[in-house]
């Protein structure tokens, strides 16, 4: 009688009963693979194709930011005018940054010059388009661009972020390839909240203030930083990853609520007597037309740091004329979103120009500049936006007498007026 023929798998030389499945080959019948085997060979297969998507598209960006790509300073600024009303300094500064940053990436490493980076500082009031003018560059770019906030950041040993956190994010946009990350951009918004809080250097740990500031003159000027891939004091076991900065650039904003003063108290050194020409060349309205890095020191930012933020630049606060724009102008304009989330209910939505006026009136009134608008807008619309939905109505208008009518059922009248007759 012939024995029976035991079946193996051909890779591992397992038999059927220790494996969960033998698949026989659909050319040999006789060739067998264990279902352990199949699942290994898929893995492999993974790990493969994603090692060489990953290099396809390294070398895709590599395409992607060559010198034909890159958008011409005049080129960024148009698209910035699409969603940003006037600070026309601001963006020419910030078009030719990114493009010569652009530049500096294709300078081949023999080359003798070595372009140095120019780290930006945005100095403007509340409500004027720092941040915005960030999020918006950051559409266009082609290189990982990430907005970190400098207040939560403080001296290491206390509670809060560590300053290489910055880095931590970069790399999370970049997919964590530190090559593409250590081309990207970093734009560190408030940096005024670290501010150092007196005239004197500390000579004790500061939280919040000098000792970040001491902390991030290394990322600034360029050098190998060990980032923390998970953040730093939450995973104190990880391995880091050393990060060159030398080819990050950064972009720092902030109100500097206050600086105005500094500014003046500089300028009138200069004037001496009533009726001197530098008296009435100056502009009292804005005396941020006039401010340099010594105007930075005297509000609190050390003289290193301010050493590595070589361009300053500043925001101008808005005037009627530009927070009417504001209201209707740029894509993304704040009466086109509530049009549009009227249109989703097939509501037409419209807003008496009279409307608009007053809503302006009242955000220059509550000097909360373009954010104040979409205070009011809200709080104006609040009672359409949850009425209209329930009923048969195809159209709505905005008047001036509804907007003046929603400001005082919701108080805010009341807090103007009660603030005009305060002593």
């Amino acid at each position: 009688m012939a024995r029976k023929k035991i079946e193996t798998c051909a890779f591992c030389g397992r038999k059927g009963n220790e494996v969960e499945v033998l698949i026989p080959s659909a050319i040999d019948p006789e060739v067998f693979m264990c279902s352990d085997c199949a699942d290994a060979l898929h893995d492999i297969l993974q790990e493969y194709r994603g090692t060489m998507k990953q290099a396809a598209g390294k070398k895709g960006a590599d395409i992607e930011t060559g010198m034909e790509s890159i958008p011409k300073p005049r080129e960024i600024k148009e698209y910035l005018d699409q969603y940003v009303i006037g600070q026309d300094s601001a963006k020419r500064y910030l078009s030719v940054a990114v493009y010569n940053h652009y530049k500096r990436l294709q300078q081949p490493g023999d080359d003798d010059v070595d372009i140095e980076k120019s780290n930006i500082v945005l100095v403007g009031p509340t409500g004027t388009g720092k941040t915005l003018l960030a999020k918006t560059i950051a559409r266009l770019l082609k290189v990982p661009f990430t907005i970190v906030d400098a207040t939560v950041l403080t001296q290491a040993g206390y509670v809060g972020e560590d300053i290489e956190s910055l880095l931590t994010r970069l790399l999370q946009v970049a997919d964590y390839n530190v090559e593409k990350a250590q081309k990207g951009i970093v734009f560190i918004d408030e940096i005024d909240k670290i501010a150092r809080k007196g005239d004197n250097p500390s000579i004790t740990r500061d939280v919040s203030g000098e000792g970040v500031q001491q902390g991030l003159l290394k990322l600034l000027e360029g050098s190998v930083v060990n980032v923390p891939p998970q953040g730093g004091r939450k995973h104190p076991e990880q391995r880091m990853i050393p990060v060159d900065t030398k080819n990050i650039l950064f972009i720092c904003g902030g109100a500097f609520d206050g600086i105005e003063r500094k500014i003046a108290q500089r300028l009138n050194t200069h004037a001496v007597g009533y009726t001197t020409d530098a008296s009435r060349r100056i502009n009292s309205d804005s005396y941020l037309n006039y401010v340099a890095p010594q105007d930075l020191k005297s509000f609190g930012l050390i003289p290193e740091i301010i050493g590595r933020l070589p361009i300053l630049t500043h925001l101008e606060p808005l005037d009627r004329e530009a927070l009417r724009r504001v209201l209707t102008e740029p894509k993304n304009a704040i009466t086109r979103q509530y049009e549009k989330l009227f249109a989703m209910d097939g509501v037409k939505l419209t807003f008496a120009p009279e409307a608009l006026d007053t809503i302006v009136d009242k955000a220059i009134e509550y000097k909360l500049g373009a954010r104040g608008l979409r205070a009011i807008v809200e709080t104006v619309m609040i009672d359409a936006m949850f009425d209209l939905p329930s009923k048969d109505e195809k159209e709505f208008t905005v008047s001036a007498p509804y907007v003046m009518e929603k400001l005082r059922e919701s108080h805010y009248e009341l807090n103007s007026q009660a603030a005009t007759d305060a002593p």
